[in-house]
């Protein structure tokens, strides 16, 4: 809150947006709102529909120098049933110095840090070197097709230039400012189906059971120790998700087993060499199968530079110590700028209540998080 007892900037600002049920992948024109915005403040605002998705593509500065974005998401997560919450998911409110609302943590409040940040840049510094940008999406959350992604595509076939990007993603722990994200594992599914011979119980010789045959193939695809690790990045892990077949009775051998499986990788691995490995496991044990892989996005890696350094610095200044710097957790849109040459780092709010019922932000730390991210653009830019 201001000193006259009104809302801040940005705490109107999320509560603004946190009251659009903007539910992947709708966006209820939380972007049009933030481009009008920014367009007040000089930046050169586009529009990237794809299907059902918006996009926006905020741009303030020229080529001539390096290019920072920050990347954010206007989606959010369904609420769930709204009478577990205290109160009504899309009607924030204030208690004890906290903000309630879906999106509060996961990531309106860091979108409208983004923009206060920014407006706050360009007017001081209305003649900066390079260009300064804000990409938001209203597909983060969902399936992930329409949004980054395809905005990367975009990019990558008009040879549009990222340097730096910042996610606001909640990466912090306890305090804000107390973790670095500077990488993130990939992320590949697959759909497997283990096609065998339907028939009685009674008579396994005139059947194949799918079940039995795939066991020892899924027992090693589970077991198997992919990698040590890759830098600071955890070894990859391969989990079983589900198992389904049969017809429901207990005297009928299934005629064929469906497994839904995840890899989370480091940069050892990419999907395309996962693939192959997984397969040729399933051809070893003999099964017949058929697969279907889906590519969530490939690992990211930051090494030290300018990037890390400069937000290493603002975040110590920010939480009084030093941050942890982690590639851990699970994806972020990062994963698809990251390929067209980008650094990417993700600094956000806490994120103990993300996804959860009451999800919620501090009010001091969503009122920090603008200086925080001006502080590092300023230190980026100058």
């Amino acid at each position: 809150m201001s000193a006259t007892g009104a809302p801040s900037e940005v705490l109107a600002l999320t509560c603004e947006l946190i009251s659009r049920a903007s539910v992947t992948p709708a966006d209820l024109g939380c972007q049009e709102l933030i481009a009008q915005r920014l367009q007040r403040a000089g930046f050169v605002c586009e529009h990237l529909r794809y299907g059902e998705v918006d996009n926006l593509w905020a741009t303030h500065g020229d080529g001539d120098g390096p290019t920072l974005v920050l990347l954010g998401h206007t989606d959010v997560v369904p609420s769930g049933p709204v009478e577990s919450w205290a109160s009504d998911p899309f009607a924030p409110q204030i208690r004890d110095g906290v903000l309630y609302g879906r999106g509060a943590a996961d990531m309106k409040g860091s979108v409208a840090a983004f923009v206060v940040a920014l407006e706050r840049f360009a007017a001081a510094h209305p003649h900066h070197s390079g260009r300064v940008a804000l990409l938001l999406t209203s597909d983060e959350e969902g399936d992930a097709i329409d949004g980054v992604r395809r905005v990367a595509e975009t990019f990558r076939a008009r040879g549009e230039r990222i340097d730096w990007c910042v996610t606001g993603e909640p990466s912090s722990t306890r305090k804000l400012g107390d973790l670095l994200r500077v990488g993130r594992r990939g992320t590949l599914s697959a759909t497997l189906k283990v096609i065998g011979v339907q028939g009685h119980v009674a008579y396994p010789d005139k059947a194949r059971n799918p079940i039995h045959q795939a066991m020892p193939a899924l027992s090693e695809l589970a077991a198997r120790r992919w990698d040590e690790g890759y830098e600071t990045f955890p070894p990859t892990s391969l989990q079983i998700s589900n198992i389904h077949a049969g017809t429901g009775a207990n005297n009928v051998i299934p005629g064929e087993l469906q497994v839904l499986f995840n890899l989370r990788y480091n940069p050892s691995w990419n999907a395309e060499r996962l693939e192959r490995e997984c397969e040729a496991i399933l051809r070893a044990h003999g099964l017949e199968y058929d697969i279907a892989w889906f590519r969530g996005g490939e690992p990211f890696y930051t090494p030290e530079g300018p990037l890390r350094a400069a937000a290493r610095e603002v975040l110590a200044r920010f939480a009084g110590a030093a941050p942890e710097e982690s590639t851990g957790g699970g994806t972020s849109d990062a994963r698809f700028i990251a390929p067209l040459g980008a650094q990417c780092i993700e600094i956000g709010p806490v994120n103990a209540s993300i996804h959860k019922v009451d999800e919620n932000v501090a009010v001091a730390d969503l009122e920090a998080l603008p200086d925080l991210y001006l502080a590092l653009i300023e230190r980026l830019m100058r």
